[in-house]
């Protein structure tokens, strides 16, 4: 396709002016529930946004970020055995429900789309002469800023709690949930740290690395107890290279992303039928091998498969995300991407600890044990979903960075000048 020019009136790059803290258009704030304003702030939206941008990448983000969410409000649960809080799963009890984590684990196209962009944005300060630190500062700091808050926050929590007489499990249990998107955030600021390296590397080496460690750790059964967690950097690492791959223009064709469904499929069939990998693809408590701590070679197909998806989306999320409502939508997204990501998990506590006061609520704090429970875990995310919100009101500045205040110019006041019969 070829590139289109930005249009002359267009700011660089919108998005980032917003999140630097710059006035967000009315249907954005309370006068959001009237809908011809909100389409007059969509429209405002979709004509700052240069033609040039892929909304494609943002619309792959955006679905990602909510999949994610979704996963984890549907498969976690948190009820109370021996007077403390645990963790546990539909997925233990139901294991029929294992299909239901494939479409929510997403992570692999995290990876693609933080491949993707860092390579280009890495090639784009280059050209206009940034330094490498430099460059990489900008991406962690953006990575990292809204971190801090959640940290304070569960430190005080925690502290409380054992205060207070809480049971060390439920404390353990309640902050091993709510930090547990932190591994996510250390593994990508390290591959972002390492894109001058690992822009070209093709992803069958990394591929092969998590290969060999399966083939040793459930074939052979040698090696020692942490060999698996070398999957942790080489089985992300394969999604990332494809997304560099893709800033490169080595994946523009529909064969090939084609070949990535295709293959990455029938790999992960394979493996799960007759290899004995489990048919989830997110952690189960209890379960004997998880296919996501660490990464096993079937995440890593099932992530091949997900990307060639993925890549055969491209041109039907660009023609959606033409229409400014859509985009207006994959912008906020976007724009609180971290924020959502970081404190989903509170919200959905938050949600539950709120409930304990009318009593053992089904769907919240009962075991989820039956399809009952699903039907009740799904009236509940309107309630997660407007924590989550609350969330994002009290910590999004966090994700925005520091405001620039203007600069101040200081008149000084000039003695007034004599009049010539005053001499």
């Amino acid at each position: 396709m070829p590139e289109q020019t930005p249009r002359a009136h267009a700011p660089r790059r919108p998005l980032d002016a917003l999140r630097r803290g710059a006035r967000v258009p009315d249907a954005f704030g309370p006068a959001a529930f009237r809908l011809a304003t909100l389409r007059q702030g969509a429209r405002r939206l979709d004509a700052a946004t240069p033609a040039s941008r892929d909304r494609a990448v943002d619309a792959l983000r955006a679905l990602a970020i909510l999949g994610v969410v979704l996963g984890h409000w549907l498969v976690t649960a948190l009820v109370v055995q021996d007077g403390a809080l645990h963790t546990e799963s539909p997925l233990r009890h139901q294991p029929w429900l294992a299909p239901l984590s494939w479409p929510l684990q997403t992570l692999a196209v995290f990876f693609l789309v933080g491949g993707h962009v860092a390579t280009r944005g890495l090639a784009t300060a280059r050209a206009r002469g940034d330094s490498y630190g430099h460059w990489l500062r900008a991406r962690t700091a953006r990575l990292l800023r809204p971190v801090t808050a959640l940290l304070a926050l569960w430190t005080v929590t925690a502290t409380a709690l054992l205060l207070s007489g809480a049971p060390l499990a439920t404390v353990h249990s309640l902050v091993k949930l709510a930090l547990s998107p932190l591994w996510f955030l250390l593994v990508f600021a390290a591959l972002t740290a390492a894109t001058p390296l690992v822009a070209r590397l093709n992803p069958l080496w990394p591929l092969a690395v998590v290969l060999h460690v399966d083939l040793l750790r459930f074939g052979l059964h040698l090696g020692p107890s942490w060999l698996g967690w070398t999957n942790l950097a080489a089985g992300w690492l394969v999604p990332y290279t494809l997304g560099a791959a893709w800033a490169r223009g080595e994946l523009r064709s529909r064969r090939s992303a084609r070949a990535l469904l295709l293959g990455g499929t029938a790999a992960t069939a394979l493996l799960i039928g007759c290899a004995g990998y489990p048919a989830s693809m997110v952690g189960v408590p209890g379960g004997a091998v998880s296919n996501l701590n660490p990464p096993t070679l079937a995440a890593v197909t099932f992530g091949l498969a997900q990307c060639g998806l993925a890549l055969l989306l491209r041109d039907r999320l660009r023609r959606a995300a033409a229409r400014p409502l859509v985009w207006a939508a994959v912008a906020l997204v976007n724009l609180s991407a971290m924020t959502v990501f970081l404190w989903h998990q509170t919200a959905m506590m938050a949600t539950t600890a709120a409930g304990l006061v009318a009593g053992r609520l089904p769907g919240l704090h009962t075991a989820p044990d039956s399809p009952l429970w699903v039907a009740y875990r799904l009236a509940w995310l309107p309630l997660f979903a407007v924590a989550l919100g609350l969330c994002l009101a009290a910590f999004r500045h966090r994700e925005r960075g520091p405001r620039r205040r203007p600069s101040r110019v200081v008149h000084r006041r000039l003695p007034p000048r004599k009049s010539p019969h005053h001499a």
